[in-house]
Parts: C-alpha cells; sequence; structure tokens
C-alpha cells in the first residue's frame, strides 16, 4: 500500500512539472504583462506618436510603446489604410503569417495531450486495481479467542445445529475417515437482531480459525466487472489461509433473484452473483473454506445459492422464548451491577417479541438511567424503565395535558384494566400508566405467564373484550367519544378480519380469503393482497367482522356498567399516582 501510494505520488508530481515546463515553452522569455488597448485608443496613440513598433497578424496587432508598454488589439474588417496611418506616423511595422503559429504550437499541444493521456492511463489502471480488491476484514482468531458460543445465548438450538461445523474445522480428519462431507455453506436467516452476525463469529472463535467478513453490499460497485473481481480476491485469501470462514452479511443485497429488475435488471450485480456461485462450485470441501451468509430475506434469494453443494444449510436463528429472554439478559448484565431486587426473569416475561438486539439496548438503557440518577447499582425500577422506554419512546415530561384530558386518559386506561381482570383467559395485569410515552398518552400492559405460538378463539374473544373497555368506560362514564380510542379500534378490526379471513373462526367455515401475490419484477418486495371471492362474499366478510367487533364492545359495555365504581375509583388513583402496578390495581377493585 505504501509502494503504491509514493508512486501515484511521483506520478502527480511528473504531470505538474509538465505542465509548468510546457508553459514555459509556450510563454516567450523575459516577457511581462501585455495591456489590452481597445482599438479606438490605439488610433488615438498613434496619431499622438506614442506607438513605437506592432506586428500585424490579419487583424491582430501586437506591439510597444515608446514608454516600454506592450499592448495587444484588434483591427476592424471594414478599417482600411492602417499601415499607410501607421507608417505615416513613424512607426515600425513587421507582419507574420497565422499558419506559422499555428503550425509552432501543434507539436507542443500533441506533447501536452500524449502526457496527459499517459497519466490518466497509468492512474485509472491503480483505481481499477483496487477496486477489484477484496473488501473482506481478515480477523485472526489463532491466537486469541474472540467470540465463543458463551457469549451466545437464546438460540441454542442454533447453536448445537452448528456445533458440527465448529467440530469439522477443529478435527477434519474425524469426518474423512468415514467419507462425510461437512457443508460448503450455511445460511442463516431469522428477523433483525437475533444474533446471526454474533453467531457465525461465534464459530471462529470456537473453531480458533481466520475470520473473513464483508457485507453483500461491498461486492456492488457502478464499474461493470468489479464486484465479480473482488468475489474472485475473496475467495483466493479465504484458500490461502484455509481452514477458514467467510462471513457475507446482508447477502440478498448480491443474492437477490435474478432477472428481477425492471427491464433487463442489474447486470453488475448478476454477473457477481454468477462469479460467487462459481466460485462455491470451483473449491472442494475438504479445503477447509466454510461459508456462512446472514440474510433477513431469505425468500428473494436466487434458488441457484440455497441447491444443496453451495449453501447446504439453512440455520433459523429465531426470536428467543422466556427462557431464552432470560439467558440473553443475564449474559449482558453480567458487567452491570445490579441491586437485590433486579429481577431479570420478570423483564424477561413482560418483553415477548424482543430480539436479542432489544434486550441489549433494554440493559444499556437500565444502566444510563442509573447514572443519571447518581445510583450505584441498577435496580429493578431502572429495568422496568428501561423496558417501557425500548417498547413505547421516552416519556414526554413536556407535554402539557388539561385536567379534563388527564382524566379522560384515565378513565380510558382504567376501563381496559378493569375489563382485563373480569375476563376470562386474559393475560395477568401487570402495570397501568398515564405518563405519555411515544404517541400514546396512556397504557396498560400485560405479562403472560408464557410466550404463546398458539392462540385459542376464546383468547381472542377476550382481547377484543379488552381492547373495547376503554371507550366503553369514556362512553359510559363521560358520555363522550375520543380519538384516545383510535389505536384500539384498528388493532381489534386488524384481529376480528384475521379472525375470518386467515383463520375460519366465524360462520363463513374454514376458508382462506387472503391470497398473497409477490411482485417478480423487485425482487418479491411486494407483497400485494388480491381478493379471488365474489362480492356476496366480501359483504359477508365485512358482516361478519363487524359482528365479531360488536359482540366484544357489548361484552366490555356489560362489564364496565357492573364494574363502573371500580373503574372510577381507580382513574382517581392513576390522576394521583399516575402509574400503578398489578397487585396495586387488584386492591384498589377489591379482588
Amino acid at each position: 500500500m505504501k509502494k503504491t501510494a509514493s508512486n501515484t505520488r511521483f506520478i502527480v508530481l511528473g504531470m505538474i512539472m509538465g505542465i509548468l515546463f510546457l508553459t514555459y515553452l509556450m510563454s516567450p522569455p523575459g516577457s511581462q504583462p501585455i495591456q489590452e488597448f481597445s482599438f479606438s485608443d490605439f488610433i488615438q496613440r498613434v496619431e499622438g506618436g506614442e506607438v513605437q513598433s506592432v506586428i500585424l497578424v490579419d487583424k491582430d496587432v501586437q506591439g510597444q510603446t515608446k514608454s516600454g508598454i506592450k499592448f495587444h488589439t484588434y483591427a476592424p474588417n471594414q478599417y482600411e489604410g492602417l499601415v499607410n496611418q501607421l507608417v505615416g506616423k513613424g512607426v515600425r511595422v513587421d507582419a507574420k503569417k497565422t499558419e506559422m503559429s499555428m503550425w509552432m504550437s501543434l507539436p507542443i499541444t500533441v506533447v501536452l495531450l500524449l502526457l496527459l493521456i499517459f497519466i490518466f492511463t497509468r492512474m485509472q489502471g491503480r483505481v481499477f486495481t483496487s477496486f477489484g480488491k477484496s473488501r473482506a476484514k481478515l480477523n485472526l482468531n489463532k491466537n486469541t479467542k474472540g467470540v465463543t458460543f458463551n457469549n451466545v445465548a437464546g438460540i441454542e438450538e442454533a447453536k448445537a445445529e452448528l456445533q458440527e461445523t465448529v467440530d469439522f474445522l477443529r478435527e477434519p480428519a474425524r469426518f474423512k475417515k468415514l467419507g462425510g462431507k461437512p457443508p460448503r455453506g450455511i445460511l442463516l436467516t431469522g428477523h433483525p437482531g437475533t444474533g446471526k452476525t454474533l453467531l457465525a463469529k461465534a464459530i471462529a472463535g470456537e473453531a480458533s480459525v481466520p475470520f473473513f467478513s464483508v457485507s453483500g453490499s461491498d461486492f456492488v460497485e457502478m464499474f461493470a466487472g468489479v464486484g465479480a473481481a473482488r468475489v474472485r480476491s475473496m475467495f483466493k485469501q479465504a484458500k490461502k489461509n484455509a481452514p477458514c470462514i467467510i462471513f457475507i452479511d446482508e447477502i440478498d443485497a448480491v443474492g437477490r433473484h435474478r432477472g428481477t429488475g425492471i427491464g433487463q435488471g442489474n447486470d453488475e450485480r448478476e454477473q457477481t452473483l454468477n462469479q460467487l456461485l462459481v466460485e462455491m462450485d470451483g473449491f472442494e470441501s475438504d479445503e477447509g473454506v466454510v461459508i456462512i451468509a446472514a440474510s433477513n430475506r431469505p425468500d428473494i434469494l436466487d434458488p441457484a445459492l440455497l441447491r444443496p453443494g453451495r449453501f447446504d444449510r439453512r440455520v433459523v436463528v429465531d426470536m428467543p422464548d422466556i427462557k431464552g429472554r432470560d439467558a440473553i439478559l443475564k449474559v449482558h448484565a453480567q458487567k452491570i451491577p445490579l441491586a437485590n431486587d433486579a429481577n431479570l426473569t420478570e423483564i424477561a416475561r413482560g418483553t415477548p417479541g424482543f430480539s436479542g438486539a432489544d434486550l441489549a439496548s433494554l440493559i444499556n438503557e437500565a444502566a444510563l438511567n442509573a447514572a443519571r440518577n447518581n445510583a450505584q447499582v441498577v435496580s429493578q425500577q431502572d429495568l422496568e424503565f428501561a423496558k417501557d422506554k425500548v417498547m413505547m419512546g421516552a416519556e414526554r415530561k413536556t407535554l402539557v395535558i388539561s385536567e379534563n384530558e388527564k382524566r379522560a386518559t384515565a378513565i380510558h386506561e382504567a376501563g381496559h384494566a378493569v375489563v382485563a381482570l373480569f375476563v376470562p383467559k386474559a393475560d395477568p395485569l401487570h402495570k397501568v400508566t398515564i405518563i405519555p410515552r411515544g404517541m400514546a398518552l396512556g397504557l396498560t400492559q400485560q405479562l403472560p405467564l408464557e410466550d404463546r405460538h398458539n392462540y385459542s378463539r376464546e383468547y381472542l374473544e377476550s382481547q377484543l373484550v379488552i381492547l373495547m373497555g376503554g371507550r366503553c368506560a369514556e362512553e359510559e362514564i363521560l358520555g363522550q367519544q375520543t380519538t384516545g380510542a383510535s389505536n384500539d379500534i384498528e388493532r381489534a378490526t386488524g384481529i376480528a378480519r384475521q379472525m375470518v379471513c386467515e383463520w375460519g373462526m366465524s360462520k363463513l367455515g374454514p376458508l382462506n380469503f387472503v391470497t398473497r401475490k409477490e411482485s417478480p419484477f423487485l425482487g418479491k418486495q411486494l407483497t400485494e393482497r388480491s381478493h379471488q371471492y365474489s362480492e356476496k362474499t366480501s359483504c359477508e366478510i365485512d358482516s361478519e367482522v363487524k359482528a365479531i367487533v360488536e359482540k366484544a364492545l357489548a361484552t366490555a359495555k356489560n362489564i364496565i356498567i357492573q364494574k363502573q365504581p371500580a373503574v372510577e375509583k381507580l382513574a382517581a388513583a392513576l390522576i394521583e399516582r399516575e402509574t400503578l402496578e398489578g397487585e396495586e390495581i387488584k386492591k384498589i377493585v377489591n379482588i
């Protein structure tokens, strides 16, 4: 790299010196600045006897005054008798041909042009050579432990499946004895933040082998052929450092389904993909090079990448369950002093759907909040604050809310809470708050006892009743309808439509009325819903959705009417204290 930079500097320096030299040759020696005279000024000076000599080149006039001033002007085409006038005033007149000056300057122009072409060609060659080099970052783990499986939690199934790859990199002879061949490529798929990149680093750390990391977008350039050259360079480096791991993050940037671009598609990207396919076929599995790729969108990858012999295995890195979230929180909390009341298991219960990255952010926010309060340890209150902030956004302390709006919010949230306490098959109530966060003015939070992957019709109907509880409380107690229930209505409508159209939980029977149609022109990025049923069926679907929501609304209204004193009592406590925990709510409602 130092030698290349030095050569480039010499080339640029030579270019500057050449231009300065040619400029010197083209300018007459001992020249001084030439003044530009208007023709009328020139004639006045001639008549006044100030001009000593002139040189005429067609209509171009160059000369010098008796005081030594060099000048230049142009004679108009219609002006005649200029030579006679100059001679009559005693001015020495010389004349030159235009062709002579052009032919004299031509060699200099040619030399300058050739020099510029030479320098541009040399610099262009160096630039394109650097473009074609691999941008993969090499992390040598031979002498350092680095990241291991101990740093990865919550994805035990994926770790177990990848342990075989680690064993092969450690002891390849054990597999060769039985004629077994390890997978050439492993594709890690899953939601963002689930730990795909961390898992790839842990494999390299466990096996103590070099680790090449590169992003799929690093192969993409505006110049044709650059991406393919970088692929060749990367595999060449990997073979020299075998056994090793090549990790390609976000491979969908270069591995998208071919022929999906508008018009003729992206030829450069497809050339890069073709080269990647060829290189994966071109090395043997016993060379010790294992390719690991990660993608959030495996559905848009080209089928040629996923066939046996290339990415043989697809490992799903899924969202962690409650045990996985608990383990991830403990890993990230190892370097943080926790108070005695800190309960990571309860935080894990309250964060369903959180990825590993979300949980890492939660622990960090808790530590920052404790530091802001000058605390020595991170308490459960800090963890709860961080959980609410990651889930809903920061507190909007500067938001000015009138007393009427505050009471309406308290009644609304109290309606949700009371309905959640008395409706069957509902998750336990955890917290109710009227502190504004994000776009919400308040929140009623429930904590499931365990993660759910399958929902019964009774549970869904209970959720609809709870969603309608806030609106019913406003109508029955305040005698008004507000926009505060807009999100509740949106969620309730979505659940009811899914019950009818996807889950067969209505009078229409076990039929699916949703057809997903993927667009082949944008790499299957767009998913649009198309209806393949009659207008009569569409009306029946709307009628069923409306009936389900109205049934939930009626159930919620009955509970609010029966428990109205409890709702008002709970709302008054919320106005006073702003946030109430589950056990406190039960005492207020007398449960």
